[in-house]
């Protein structure tokens, strides 16, 4: 029975989603999870490779039982292997074909800022803090730019081997309550490390650094130098995979 589950996890001590080497991840530990549940240790397809530090809130990962267990029943079994950082929240029976990541149409991500001079020490390690006061409407401006097809080299990370850098960004805001500024971006792809770079580019303009028009003109130029940092892997989220 192929069957997509959902899961949610910190991702503060682990190295991404992906099998590593010579460290600790995800996709390991589950792994580990359903060999201890099912005695065999099945493949099992990712919807999104995360980097070191990246957190989720709708992980989803597809994979065939080796032994069919209820799709009700099955979250329970699992979370009874997994550390309290990692759970299984819902899982759903889907077609033979199906894949977790080739299946998906887009993705969406969160990206939490805390602008605020002293960390908020019930939510640490889950938001970037940033204590210089951003201009929000500045933030938002820009990142309507960055809505739409466009080739997002500059947004890229050195040492991708990606040629098509073309992405499409279905939606991309800020909002703030309080302290608190969360960027939501949804689009069909997306490059190495490119949310993170967005996020910073728009820092550089919430802080002045760089007019909200300037963005087109990065985009334009395809240089990853003319863009902002990379942001702090520590606020961003996997918020959402849609099929």
């Amino acid at each position: 029975m192929n069957t997509l589950i959902t899961m949610q996890y910190v991702g503060t001590k682990y190295h991404g989603f992906q099998v590593q080497q010579n460290a600790l991840s995800v996709c390991e530990v589950l792994q580990n999870a359903l060999e201890k549940l099912y005695g065999t240790r099945p493949p099992v397809k990712g919807c999104s490779r995360t980097d070191s530090g990246v957190h989720a809130l709708c992980y989803c990962v597809s994979f065939i039982q080796p032994k069919p267990i209820d799709p009700q029943r099955l979250p329970l079994a699992i979370n009874m292997f997994l550390p309290d950082d990692i759970r299984v929240i819902s899982a759903q029976k889907v077609a033979d074909d199906f894949h977790a990541r080739y299946s998906s149409k887009s993705k969406e991500y969160i990206y939490r800022i805390y602008n605020s001079s002293t960390d908020d020490v019930f939510r640490k390690g889950t938001y970037w803090r940033f204590s210089k006061r951003l201009d929000v409407s500045a933030m938002q401006a820009a990142a309507r730019l960055l809505c739409g097809p466009h080739d997002f080299a500059a947004y890229m990370s050195a040492g991708s081997k990606i040629i098509d850098t073309v992405r499409t960004v279905h939606f991309l805001t800020v909002n703030q309550q309080g302290d608190d500024i969360t960027i939501h971006i949804c689009a069909d792809g997306y490059l190495y490390n490119m949310v993170r770079i967005i996020v910073g580019t728009l820092i550089e303009v919430g802080t002045h650094r760089m007019k909200a028009a300037d963005v087109a003109d990065v985009t334009k130029s395809k240089d990853r130098s003319k863009a902002g940092d990379t942001a702090p892997a520590e606020g961003l989220f996997l918020y959402k995979v849609n099929y």
